[in-house]
This record gives structure tokens, sequence and C-alpha cells, in this order.
């Protein structure tokens, strides 16, 4: 699936993964409108990341939809490949596939819901960028991790979530040094965030009256976010939180 620009070459490839659809999509289109190429990566979500790629075409920028298993390395090198195949180049990795399940209390999570949210949140990351690493280690690229203001606080129904969370703010820090200077590293730690008609009666964790902003965020506060961190140069290993100030109380 991929729709041709009318525009001149030459302009920056992004890889958002899981974005298809909710935040990977609107981070997609936010990249979009800021001119730079991108390769659109879904899972289960077919019908979605090309209704993406479509959305993408109306702006004259090329996009182009892989599917991939992130959880797979073996599919998470061929997207990669099939991506720079395509482009030529690649210069920003998003990290944003993620799973959030229904509250558990801990002698509740079973093995399997562990694995999955552990290898989708946190494994998948790392295939990402080691592939990713490998292909911007000439030129330079970027980075961005989605992690989340549940790897910074305790959330007691999602103790799984919580671990890999956490896992995705160390990894930023590390692959900040292991692949610096030429590659950037940094994590966007959403609170909650709604998205209108994607909204789930999970995601709700806090009453949005005790949040110091007084409300819930939305999609355009993390596109902000991302957007200022796909052009910072000069910043590398940082967790930039976006919670309405959530993290302080």
């Amino acid at each position: 699936m991929a729709v041709k620009s009318k525009m001149p070459g030459g302009r920056k490839v992004a890889l958002i993964t899981g974005s298809g659809r909710r935040l990977g999509r609107k981070s997609a289109l936010a990249l979009a409108e800021d001119g730079w190429d991108v390769v659109i990566n879904y899972s289960h979500s077919a019908k979605e990341a090309a209704a993406t790629v479509k959305e993408i075409a109306r702006l004259d920028i090329e996009a182009i939809a892989i599917g991939a298993d992130i959880r797979n390395s073996k599919q998470v090198d061929r997207m990669f490949q099939r991506a720079v195949d395509h482009f030529g180049r690649l210069d920003l990795l998003v990290n944003n596939a993620a799973i959030f399940p229904p509250a558990k209390k801990f002698m509740e999570i079973s093995d399997k819901l562990w694995d999955d949210v552990v290898s989708t949140n946190l494994t998948g990351q790392f295939y990402c960028a080691r592939m990713a690493a490998k292909l911007m280690a000439q030129r330079g690229g970027k980075i961005i991790n989605f992690a989340s203001l549940g790897g910074l606080q305790v959330w007691q129904e999602h103790i799984e979530y919580n671990v890999a969370k956490a896992g995705v703010i160390m990894l930023t820090k590390a692959l900040s040094m292991a692949l610096a200077p030429k590659i950037t590293v940094n994590a966007i730690a959403p609170g909650t965030i709604i998205i209108p008609g994607e909204e789930s009666g999970n995601i709700r964790h806090i009453d949005e009256a005790k949040i110091p902003l007084k409300h819930y965020g939305g999609s355009d506060d993390i596109t902000k976010a991302l957007l200022y961190l796909a052009h910072a140069d000069y910043v590398t290993g940082q967790i930039l939180v976006v919670d309405g100030g959530r993290s302080v109380l």
C-alpha cells in the first residue's frame, strides 16, 4: 500500500509503529503535515493503516503501510528493510505500538498476559531501535519511544504495564548513551490522553478534577511534544512527561 508524492524527493522519512489507529495514527498525520514521508506500521489494523495512507496522500506526502508484528525480530528486520528499499533512507523511528490490558490484581496476572505486555511494550521497542540504529549509523537519526506515566508511577492493577513502561524509560536512557553522538534517543510519557471516538472504558485512572491542569490530555498535546523531539538536535536521553502535572501529585 503506497501513495506517491507529487512533490520532489529529499524529504526525511519517519517510521511509526502501531500507526494505523489511535495515537500512532495521529502521530503519523502530524509528521506528514510537518513534511515527513512516513511508514505506517500495523499488525492487525490493515484497513485502518490503508485509510491513514490515503489521508496522508491528500497532503501530497508519500506514505507506505507495512504489516509486521514488532514482537517478532525477523518481521521487524524485514519491515525496516522494506522501508529503506522504498524510500532510500530512515531518519526517525517512533516506537508507539503498545497494549494496555484491562485492570488485573497482581495474583490475576497470567504468564500469557505478562509475556504479551512485556513483549509488545518493551521488547518490540528494543527490536525496532536495534534495526533503526543499524540503518541510521551513517547518516544519523532520531528515535522517540513512547513510555507512559505508568512507567513512573505505580498503578496497582496494571503492574505488568508499569514494569514494561519503566523498562522503556531505562531503555531510552541507555540507548541515548550507546548510540550517541549520531543518534538521539528520547521518550514521551503521556498521562491520560483522550482521543474522541477511540476511547476505552479502561483508560481513565484518575478524576480529571484531581489533575493540576484540571483536564485530560488530547492527541495534540502528544503530537506537539513529538514534533519538538523530532526536530531537537541537542536533546537526548530525556523523558518528556505530558500529563497535565499529574506526575507531581
